[in-house]
């Protein structure tokens, strides 16, 4: 296939690029990024090529016309206007190209700067410690057939930068060393986008990526360094072997992330959100997040454990949140709570900054910023980072790039990097989405303060993620109590040998005279003096930190206690039910609605009529609930696999045009003030999705956050954001969440791995009323627990175990969304209590089961409770149901699931206590077992009939 330089005229330039490359093949060789790039100059804009390569690129007019098709090995070309007026024979090619007087040198030499671009980073001088072993090297002159003889002739430079039109060899060889291969190694090469390439090639070899930095700007870096170095060196000596997570051997990274903010801040960022693990922590908090060191000082003292009894969390698992002074005004940062779990940070810190450019109308995703601090162990081997990766340029997860930075400590707690990933770089996994990675030597700290520049300047510009590698390295072990010689024995001779990266910087500006001893001297002192202060007031006070949370957008809601928050009215009138119900049907004129979708939504509306007594189904009792709620002004989010139609084909809150594809939702038009209604159909990840819906719930109070799995079982891939963030937030972090997990539930002969929501789990985490935790037995309750959920100024994260098939039955009617509430328990309304003999507890659609099961066999002395919210379970109702029988009537709890799963052993530990002895309590459940359902559809019957004969008995 040849290669076409210009599409055809009458296409966008953006067009012509892109057929530039779909049909780019081998034939420049290492050539290829270099004409693709030279020839996007030329098509912006010819006179910033040279005259023999607008010539190159006018061609021949020895065949004008458009569209001429390549034959052989020639290849069409075009003039500045985009017409294709000749074709180029191979043979031609390097013989016409304007590459001086040596044309075959020049050729040389370009394909020299070609691999220089692909393959300098191999050869840049990153490790601090000089550990790392370099390939052999390959990106010298002779290999390109260029001779010493050679190196003082002058060749054009090309599209190479900072060097004018022309240069000898040597001086091109020396700019390329200073650019790839000194302190900042570059992978960009990967990066599909020619624009991208370009701009990033011209902003590094323009400046030989290198600031050009004055004196002050330097002291501002050394400042930070000792800001950095000091506090660390604080704390070890004043809470010795107190862990910590010291961040000595990359102090850099303050000066780094200081220099990142003060840049995103003049180009137009206003806020940004930051996660990390602990590895800085503390050093970040205060020097970055300013945190006064008094707070630090308090959780190393810990003098009040009365504050902290099953509550709070490790001083290095903090967050918090501060307005940062800029040159451009206040910033507002915050650093998320994380847990132990490294990166699964990741995707809940992409998803508070996506609320945040949501709540702002921020729409260009330029005004908030994520940023997010990895270790390299962690990077390369955890699988919520490609997770969150994926996300980037996702219409319903894109952030407008997040920037990512890498504190590589080239070991990961007594793992080597040759037993922790099978990349040479450990973020070689970056380069799938095409993220540009600046690999650094963070014992360079000028270098460094370069890529926090380039890295935010690429962000603002083009919206996509960043990655920067700072090599550095960890002097004490995993934390300051473990001894890192019995498995690193080299590499921390060699650590113990170096001096710190503020000393190193030092003796660079004096020698350049830009300091003095004195200035480093006094900054030093005044820095230890300050935090000596701070230690000497929490030493002698009773301070305690208070948490700052809960301000702003969550200053009128509150966690805690359910029972202590009065209940709120969830109705809604019936004229307002008809309404709705004809907006979120009504196809548009211009519509092509599939058949069986319009049959659906016909159904829907026939099922709110005039009187209110027509039978409802779920799905069209979970369309009004979210109509209503955005008529009201509050936005919803419903987030998850196939969501837009639902996995069960019952939602259908998109519809899709049977002609021309074209999408719709219905919901949009009813949004009012702030309100939205976004529906987003996620990539195929648990893990990653939930975090960011739990990150969008944290910044989206006033909102509906709903994440859905395909099947229940399903969030189990995301178990690690349901046991450290969603269920514990609030007692670790007093971090509020209303996320809505919707999990497809219930036993229906379809196998292991589609029955169960594994409720018996989430009940598990269930404590101090943390969760509600719901199995619902009509449509009505869906509709009032969603509004509940929303208009209850109590913010818990809400788990529904909703149903597959039943989805379709009716059995509501509308007047119980007009006239009714959500109710914790149903009790049986059907029976005489005096005639019953047994009741039955269940939730779910086993409900159904069971009452059906009892009519046909005119069992009316069993009665059947619903206890539709599991947790936290409801006394009071529990006893008003079970009030009308007799003391000692057996009281069974009923179950799909096996015994040993379900809600069983949750409910024999409490209900007991509850009851005071009044009713002797039992399970009717399969019998235990290690996998949830059968795979046998005749089983999953045979087994269903037992369990009601045994219930109804």
């Amino acid at each position: 296939m040849p290669l076409w330089l210009l599409a055809p005229s009458g296409r966008s330039p953006s067009n012509d690029r892109a057929g530039v490359k779909r049909n780019m093949n081998q034939d420049f060789g290492v050539n290829q990024a270099f004409v693709e790039e030279l020839f996007l100059r030329y098509q912006e804009n010819p006179s910033t090529v040279g005259e023999r390569w607008r010539t190159y690129f006018d061609g021949l007019q020895t065949q004008a016309g458009h569209g001429v098709a390549p034959s052989g090995n020639g290849h069409p070309v075009a003039n500045g206007n985009g017409h294709v007026v000749a074709e180029i024979p191979l043979h031609q090619k390097l013989s016409m190209a304007p590459i001086g007087v040596d044309a075959e040198l020049a050729q040389r030499v370009n394909q020299l700067i070609h691999a220089y671009r692909l393959r300098g980073h191999l050869w840049a001088q990153l490790d601090p410690l000089g550990l790392v072993q370099l390939p052999p090297r390959e990106l010298t002159p002779d290999r390109y057939g260029i001779s010493d003889a050679e190196l003082d002739a002058r060749v054009p430079t090309g599209d190479l930068g900072g060097l004018g039109h022309d240069a000898t060899v040597r001086t091109i060889v020396e700019r390329l060393e200073e650019t790839y291969c000194r302190s900042i190694g570059v992978e960009f090469m990967h990066v599909e986008e020619l624009e991208m390439r370009a701009w990033l090639r011209e902003r590094m070899e323009s400046s030989a990526n290198r600031l050009d930095l004055d004196a002050d700007e330097q002291l501002h870096i050394l400042g930070r360094l000792i800001d950095a170095e000091i506090f660390e060196q604080f704390l070890h000596t004043n809470f010795t072997g107190a862990k910590r997570f010291s961040l000595e051997g990359g102090e850099s990274l303050i000066p780094l992330l200081d220099l990142m903010l003060q840049r995103s801040g003049e180009l137009g960022v206003e806020e940004a959100v930051i996660g990390m693990a602990h590895r800085g922590r503390l050093n970040v908090l205060c020097n970055i997040m300013q945190k006064s060191p008094k707070d630090i000082f308090a959780h190393f003292f810990d003098k009040h454990p009365e504050h902290s009894m099953g509550r709070g969390d490790v001083k290095y698992h903090l967050g918090y949140s501060c307005d940062r002074p800029t040159a451009q005004g206040s910033m507002h940062l915050s650093l998320a709570f994380n847990p132990s779990h490294l990166e699964f940070v990741n995707p809940v810190v992409t998803g508070r900054v996506r609320a945040k450019q949501d709540r702002r109308g921020d729409t260009q995703r330029r005004q908030v910023v994520p940023l997010l601090i990895h270790g390299d162990a962690a990077f390369i081997g955890q699988g919520v980072v490609a997770e969150t990766l994926n996300l980037m340029s996702l219409r319903g997860y894109a952030t407008g790039g997040t920037l990512h930075v890498v504190v590589n400590n080239q070991v990961g707690f007594t793992t080597n990097t040759e037993d922790a990933r099978s990349t040479r770089y450990a973020t070689d996994l970056a380069k799938m989405l095409g993220i540009p990675i600046f690999h650094v030597n963070g014992e360079d700290p000028e270098a460094v303060a370069h890529v926090a520049h380039l890295a935010v300047e690429y962000r603002q510009q083009f919206g996509r993620d960043v990655v920067i590698d700072m090599y550095c390295y960890r002097k004490w072990g995993h934390n300051e109590t473990d001894e890192p010689r019995f498995t690193q024995p080299v590499m921390y001779a060699a650590i113990d040998r170096k001096p710190s990266v503020r000393a190193a910087y030092v003796d660079r500006l004096l020698q350049l005279g830009k300091v003095t001893r004195e200035q480093v001297d006094a900054l030093a002192a005044n820095r230890k003096q300050s935090l000596e202060e701070e230690l000497t007031e929490t030493r002698d006070s009773l301070h305690h930190p208070l948490p700052n949370t809960l301000a702003g957008i969550w200053e009128r809601y509150h966690g805690g206690v359910d029972a202590q928050v009065p209940d709120v009215e969830t109705k809604v009138s019936l004229p307002r039910l008809t309404e709705l119900i004809k907006a979120i049907t009504t196809v548009p004129a211009d519509f092509h609605i599939q058949h069986k979708v319009e049959n659906l939504l016909k159904g829907r509306r026939d099922q709110v009529n005039s009187t209110g007594t027509s039978a409802l189904d779920w799905g069209t009792a979970e369309a009004l609930a979210f109509a209503s709620l955005l008529e009201e002004g509050f936005p919803i989010r419903l987030s998850g696999q196939d969501a837009g139609r639902g996995t069960f084909s019952h939602r259908h809150a998109v519809w899709t045009d049977a002609v021309n594809g074209r999408r719709y939702a219905p919901l949009t038009s009813l949004a009012t003030g702030k309100a939205r209604f976004e529906v987003y159909d996620s990539p195929l990840s648990e893990t990653g999705v939930l975090g960011f819906d739990y990150g969008y719930s944290l910044d989206y109070p006033d909102g509906l956050t709903i994440w859905e799995a395909q099947f229940g079982d399903f969030a189990n891939g995301g178990q690690v954001i349901i046991d450290q963030f969603l269920s514990s937030g609030e007692d670790k972090w007093n971090r509020l969440s209303g996320l809505t997990l919707l999990l497809p539930h219930g036993f229906e002969g379809q196998g292991p791995e589609h029955s169960s929501g594994r409720v018996e789990r989430f009940l598990q985490l269930c404590a101090e009323d943390n969760l509600f935790v719901c199995n619902l037995t009509t449509p009505a309750q869906i509709f009032h627990a969603l509004r509940r959920q929303v208009l209850r100024p109590l913010r818990k994260p809400l788990v529904i175990m909703t149903p597959k098939s039943f989805l379709r039955a009716k059995e509501s009617v509308v007047n119980d969304l007009v006239h009714g509430t959500f109710q914790r328990v149903i009790p049986d309304v059907a029976v005489d209590p005096k005639a019953v003999r047994k009741v039955l507890l269940c939730s779910g659609k086993v409900y159904w089961d069971l009452h059906a099961a009892r009519a046909e066999r005119k069992a009316m002395d069993v009665a059947i409770i619903r206890l539709e919210q599991l947790y936290p379970l409801s006394r009071s109702e529990l006893d008003a149901a079970l009030a009308p029988y007799a003391n000692g009537t057996p009281l069974f709890w009923v179950q799909e699931d096996p015994w040993n799963m379900g809600a069983w052993y949750f409910l024999s530990a409490r209900l007991p206590g509850m009851l005071g002895g009044r009713f002797p309590l039992g399970c009717v459940a399969r019998e235990e077992s290690a996998s949830p359902a059968t795979g046998s559809h005749a089983s999953h019957k045979l087994e269903q009939s037992r369990l009601l004969d045994e219930a109804l008995r």
